[in-house]
């Protein structure tokens, strides 16, 4: 199916309609912050999963029945998506933990005014790019990939859900009130998990001792969080995410593109990378 009929366009960008239907995005308009939410931004297949993972971890103080008892998508929910009204957050404790795909100038008034804690995780885009062309093969409310160097220019043309990713990360480095705003990537994660955690524990004044953030850490590794059967999306229907053709959660490293990309692939992705990106001063741990 085309993206005229699996995508609406929502602020310019494409957006999934089986998942983001018209009052749902209502909603997320609407919605009332409160100045303690911690707003988990990502662009698609930057490690969202992960930090799902991580963050009820470190609010919970480590306690496992944090990531045990929900499935992600209801512990951590998107406020673009369908789910996000029917779960009452408004009667949710403080700090509610909250994900968006959104570009910076996608998020609503609200927002804006009472400006919440974010966690903005970033990710090389070619692994971003290899991980969507998986995502989208076994993902029936997604257009089919088709062959790869078609995806590739829809990627770096930013034709794809949520738009460019160039765009994307560019709007939140620039965003205001960076004082509200934790910058981390992807790739920082996997060299260093416990390192990370503790970073994101002291940013969110949830002071934790050494033997909790490196039990939390373990916890979080790839080979272990894909085990969670409350986060491996293993209780998706396999009519809308068919994982005998890739899994949910795939790999987990960072290089991956490596295997994917051919050669003048690569380089071409380097060639736009290097033109949309000149201007950008934050230091990328891939480049």
């Amino acid at each position: 199916m085309t993206e005229a009929e699996l995508y609406s366009l929502y602020k310019g960008v494409f957006v999934p309609s089986g998942v983001h239907p018209p009052h749902s995005l209502k909603y997320y308009e609407d919605f009332t912050f409160r100045p303690d939410d911690i707003i988990i931004v990502t662009y698609p297949k930057s490690g969202t999963t992960w930090m799902q993972e991580i963050v009820p971890l470190i609010v919970s103080g480590g306690d496992p029945a944090s990531v045990e008892s929900l499935h992600n998508w209801d512990r951590v929910p998107w406020l673009e998506e369908s789910r996000a009204c029917i779960l009452n957050l408004e009667n949710r404790p403080s700090p509610r933990m909250l994900t968006t795909h959104f570009h910076y100038n996608m998020m609503p008034p609200g927002f804006f005014q009472v400006k919440p804690k974010v966690i903005y995780v970033m990710r090389n885009p070619r692994d971003v790019f290899t991980s969507s062309f998986h995502y989208h093969g076994m993902s029936s409310f997604l257009v089919d990939p088709g062959p790869q160097s078609d995806f590739l220019h829809k990627f770096l043309d930013g034709k794809v859900m949520f738009g460019s990713w160039f765009d994307h990360v560019k709007g939140w480095l620039n965003a205001e009130d960076k004082d509200r705003i934790m910058y981390i990537c992807y790739e920082e994660m996997i060299v260093d998990l416990k390192d990370s955690v503790s970073r994101l524990a002291q940013f969110l004044e949830k002071p934790l001792d050494s033997e909790v953030i490196e039990k939390i850490a373990e916890r979080c590794l790839f080979k272990n969080m894909k085990q969670n059967n409350m986060s491996n999306y293993s209780a998706v229907p396999p009519g809308f995410m068919d994982q005998t053709k890739s899994d949910f959660l795939r790999k987990g490293i960072a290089g991956d593109w490596k295997n994917q990309l051919t050669a003048s692939e690569a380089e071409h992705f380097d060639t736009v990378y290097k033109d949309k990106m000149k201007d950008v001063k934050f230091k990328f741990v891939w480049d």
